[in-house]
């Protein structure tokens, strides 16, 4: 690596990432920002591409600005790390490389680094005999390790890296004990050893180490006993024996081989043969005696070793009574899509073609009419061939219309009586038929589809004890309790992809009729949420009327847009109200009133304490019941602590909130919910917009808990987490007679929605403000709106407009007696006159703006007018007046502390200079007030300075660096469907033209 960087710094992943300069510790600010550090860190001096970061940190689901936000967490990072670097220096340590950054850290300088590099020496040491050396430096290796890597560090790269290093710690620390071991410290080292049996019970080597070093210390039995443990969890947890490594050590303590005491020959040494591969074990239930009419042929055959062909032959051994299995249902003709997750769990099958040497469990679990059971048949039939002694079927009726939920000692004697089993051989009890159902099944390749369970509990009894048979399970429950306790795979189904929905359709509807209304396919698809049942129900609509056009039965789901009317079917099981009901009714109290009121949710998804408010419940009340529905797969944990509900459930949800809850009991959910969104959001406006008078607003219900923010970075991740709902927010509130709110949201959202360059969203949200104002007849919020709306259109370059609104507001804030409302009014006329180029009336407004400001002793407004006076003073070519303005702007914005509008200040400054030839001096402001923007997370104003510092340098002849500025421009502006990306990219084709 590039050590350019300062030999001071240090860092640490082996533990919380943490980095010091010297012996001072440093900053490094939030979880994510640290991730993004972890992720430089652990490339070990290789670029890291911006989306490989937003990777890093969110996974698959990032949030709108993502790119925005890491390019904040880097600006601050190299802050802390390079204190004392000037505004026209280069990052040392974090630099910009293609569209990413890599750290250039020096090898010693990383604790990771110099953990390799003593384990990679010890191994060296060890190959050479000189193992006293080699367990030293494996000991100084550990001792580097200050807890689990990456602690307290989120997102998908930290959890992998984790769990590697984890691996890497602990496969280290065997190495250390192993020499330990042999250099005759094993008294030191059992109690350390006994505790890392306990918390790795599966690992061999761990369980050899622990009884060869009670050996050594007399302890005989402790050391038989230890490995007693051992097999009983190998065998309990896993159907195998231990390794023959440790059963030879076992062999050898007991007959007190002497041998051990003077050297380790379980284990070899440098040089040695090491031991063969174990064979495969031999479980107890495969040494059971088989029932008494197998035929004595038959029982005194010599076991064979498994056949390895793509078609297996039927065990030798099956019983006499035991009948050829084939109760798979049919598979369906038109199965459709479902590739990745048939490629998942054939994944988990020898790739050979032939059946497993383990028992294999596949949980398959979805919401209601995703396509479970279709699944998973057309599964069985795929590999049923790999199970010569047959296949098993029997539902389970966990979710069933007759309410008849089949018990699992029903299940059991159903299947033993298909396994051949005659009723008087029947045991009483369901443990006792559960032994016998697992003798049977004992030595044979069989494959099970347990279908439609309800819980873990009902399937538990229902599986194989032995290895080479595949089950099959089906829930709407996600079955954690198979996951975790029999290991079984789980594979959520999710609705269908586009894709697949269309050739769904074109499977059963033809291709040719879909072609002729391309349009009207797109709407059924959608309006039936890509849910295969009601795409099923659909299309047999439109198989039994050919003549119907599809755009008619378009029209029919448009105009049921709010119900499940046009999913109904006589036959209940696929009537997708029913089907949804049966998971319904199977809920708590509780948690079924939660599931409707997420029916009032108008946003795309929710957090756990939006649910809390809604409910008026605590958050760990609520958080109790999410887990409920999501286990019912009636909601999506998509994140943690964030959910979604499926359209169709949504529409079903809030049929159910309409029939069950009063018009009363509604309303209060409703204000709850949005009071919540309100005050929280109020909560962030002091971080985002500091210095400006809160918005008088009415306490929230006793039972809404609105969230609090300590950082600014909290709240603007908060407010882009829940951009969508606060918008929905908005309209939600208007349309449900919360007039109050569907303004006051605006109103403090509206640096949020400046500072991300959410245009869009801020004029949408602030014209339903506005009218819901006019329509409640409430002037102060018809004053407000007014000024929003006009700072949003101003932005929008939408001057005219913006003008108007501000002449409105100034007579509306004058009529109320609102000094603060008027002086911003003035200014933010000013303003909007300096954006139209209006630049005479611009200055007028501002000075009036001025002395509004300063008469009323309100320094914030005081640095934003004397910015904008500047501004003009610079446009009409007054530099001298200009240069003046915009000092005393920087003096004042300093001392307020109002870095979003410093940004904008040095900007100007920057442009002044440019246009008076001092470019080293403009380059040198541009690059203060991109520091500024970057500090704050203003993309607005870094992607608006970047285009003047290109200009400024295609002005010195810099072409490449005016290129590289523009660009970096035009993608904040493209990021944010900016209109000034046009401009960006005309001023590229210019250059590009001129370069040729």
């Amino acid at each position: 690596m590039n050590a350019a960087n300062s030999t001071d710094l240090r860092f640490s992943v082996l533990g919380p990432v943490r980095a010091w300069h010297a012996d001072r510790e440093l900053d490094l600010g939030s979880p994510q920002q640290r991730a993004v550090l972890a992720a430089l860190l652990l490339r070990r001096g290789h670029p890291v591409s911006l989306a490989e970061l937003v990777d890093a940190v969110w996974g698959v689901e990032p949030p709108a600005a993502a790119v925005s936000v890491l390019r904040t967490y880097v600006s601050r990072l190299r802050k802390v790390l390079e204190p004392g670097r000037g505004p026209e220096d280069p990052p040392r340590t974090i630099v910009s490389v293609g569209d990413g950054y890599r750290a250039r850290v020096p090898e010693q300088a990383l604790d990771l680094a110099v953990f390799e590099r003593r384990t990679a020496d010890a191994a060296k040491a060890v190959a050479a005999g000189e193992e006293s050396t080699a367990a030293q430096l494996l000991h100084d290796a550990l001792d580097g390790w200050l807890g689990a890597a990456l602690a307290g560090v989120p997102g998908p790269l930290a959890e992998s890296e984790r769990a590697r290093l984890a691996e890497e710690r602990l496969s280290a620390l065997e190495n250390r004990l192993d020499l330990d071991v042999r250099l005759g410290r094993h008294g030191q080292v059992i109690a350390e050893l006994m505790s890392l049996t306990g918390e790795h019970p599966l690992r061999e080597e761990l369980c050899r180490l622990l009884m060869l070093a009670l050996y050594r210390s007399g302890r005989q039995a402790e050391a038989l006993a230890a490995y007693r443990g051992t097999r009983a969890t190998l065998v309990t947890e896993l159907g195998i024996e231990p390794g023959a490594p440790l059963r030879e050590l076992h062999a050898r303590i007991l007959a007190t081989d002497a041998s051990l005491n003077v050297g380790d020959n379980a284990r070899p040494m440098a040089g040695e043969t090491p031991p063969q591969e174990p064979q495969a074990s031999v479980t107890p239930q495969q040494r059971q005696t088989r029932p008494s009419s197998t035929s004595a042929t038959q029982a005194t055959a010599p076991a064979s070793p498994a056949p390895q062909t793509k078609t297996p032959e039927p065990s030798a051994r099956r019983p006499a009574y035991a009948p050829r299995l084939a109760q798979l249902p049919a598979d369906l003709p038109t199965f459709t899509g479902r590739e990745a997750e048939l490629k998942a769990t054939l994944g988990m099958l020898p790739l050979d073609g032939s059946a497993p040497a383990t028992l294999v469990i596949t949980a398959i679990g979805g919401m209601a009419g995703v396509g479970k059971t279709t699944l998973a048949v057309h599964l069985a039939h795929r590999v049923a061939d790999r199970f010569p002694d047959g296949q098993l079927c029997v539902n389970l009726r966990g979710f069933d219309p007759t309410g008849s939920v089949m018990s699992s000692h029903e299940a059991i004697r159903v299947l033993l009586d298909a396994l051949g089993v005659p009723p008087q051989r029947l045991p009483a009890g369901l443990e006792a038929q559960t032994a016998l159902y697992r003798s049977v099944l004992a030595e044979r390749r069989v494959l099970i589809l347990l279908d439609n369970a309800r819980d873990a509990e009902q399937v538990r009894p229902l599986l194989p004890g032995s290895p080479g048979c595949f089950v099959i399970v089906t829930s709407r429950n996600q079955l954690t309790g198979l996951v975790a306790g029999e290991g079984a795979h789980p594979l959520t189904l999710n609705q269908l992809t586009p894709a697949e929905a269309h050739e769904f359709l074109a499977r059963r509807l033809g291709a040719a009729r879909l072609e002729r209304e391309p349009g009207a396919v797109d709407e059924i698809i959608a309006r039936c949420a890509l849910l295969p049942l009601a795409l099923a129900v659909v299309a047999a609509r439109a198989a039994t009327h050919p003549d119907f056009p599809l755009s008619a039965i378009a029209e029919e789901l448009r105009d049921s847009d709010d119900s499940l009317d046009a999913f109904a079917g006589d036959d209940i099981t696929i009537d997708v109200r029913t089907v949804f009901s049966l998971s319904y009714e199977a809920l708590s109290a509780p948690a079924a009133r939660l599931f409707r009121l997420l029916g009032l949710h108008a946003g795309p998804d929710l957090s756990s304490p939006a649910a809390a408010a809604l409910a008026g419940l605590t958050p760990r009340e609520t958080r109790g019941l999410l887990v409920e529905l999501t286990r019912a797969h009636l909601l999506t944990e998509y994140f943690p602590g964030r959910y979604t509900l499926h359209d169709l459930l949504r529409v079903y949800a809030a049929e159910r909130v309409r029939a069950e809850e009063t018009p009363r009991d509604r309303d209060l959910a409703v204000e709850r919910m949005l009071s919540w969104y309100l005050h929280t959001a109020a909560a962030a406006y002091p971080l985002i917009t500091p210095n400006r008078n809160p918005i008088p607003l009415d306490p929230p219900p006793a039972s809404c808990r609105p969230l609090s923010f300590t950082t600014l970075d909290q709240a603007v991740d908060w407010c882009e987490t829940e951009r969508s709902n606060l918008v929905g927010a908005v309209h939600q509130a208007a349309d449900s007679g919360q007039p109050s709110i569907a303004w006051q949201l605006p109103a403090v959202l509206w640096g949020f929605f400046y500072l991300r360059s959410h245009l869009g969203d801020w004029l949408d949200t602030t014209r339903t403000g506005l009218s819901a104002a006019r329509a409640a007849q409430d002037s102060r919020g018809e004053a407000r709106c007014l000024l929003d709306a006009a700072a949003a259109l101003s932005n929008a370059k939408r001057y005219d407009e913006a003008i108007d609104h501000l002449h409105q507001a100034i007579t509306a804030c004058r009529q109320l007696g609102d000094a603060d409302g008027t002086l911003r009014a003035v200014a933010n006329l000013g303003d909007a006159y300096l954006q139209a180029d209006k630049l005479d009336r611009a200055v007028e407004y501002s000075r009036r703006g001025l002395a509004l400001a300063q008469a009323a002793g309100d320094i914030w407004g005081e640095g934003i007018i004397l910015s904008n006076l500047g501004d003009g003073y610079q446009r009409l070519g007054r530099f001298d007046e200009a240069v003046d303005c915009l000092e005393q702007a920087l003096t004042v914005l300093r001392e307020s502390g109002n870095r979003w509008v410093e940004g904008v200040a040095l900007d100007v400054l920057g442009t002044v200079h440019h246009r008076l030839g001092a470019r080293e001096r403009a380059v040198a402001y541009y690059r203060q007030a991109l520091d500024a923007h970057r500090d704050i997370g203003n993309r607005w104003g870094e992607g608006h300075t970047l285009g003047h510092l290109g200009d400024v340098q295609l002005a010195a002849g810099e072409q490449e660096a005016a290129d590289g500025s523009w660009r970096q421009a035009l993608g904040i502006f493209a990021e944010f469907d900016h209109p000034d990306a046009a401009k960006m990219q005309e001023k590229l084709r210019s250059l590009q033209l001129a370069s040729r």
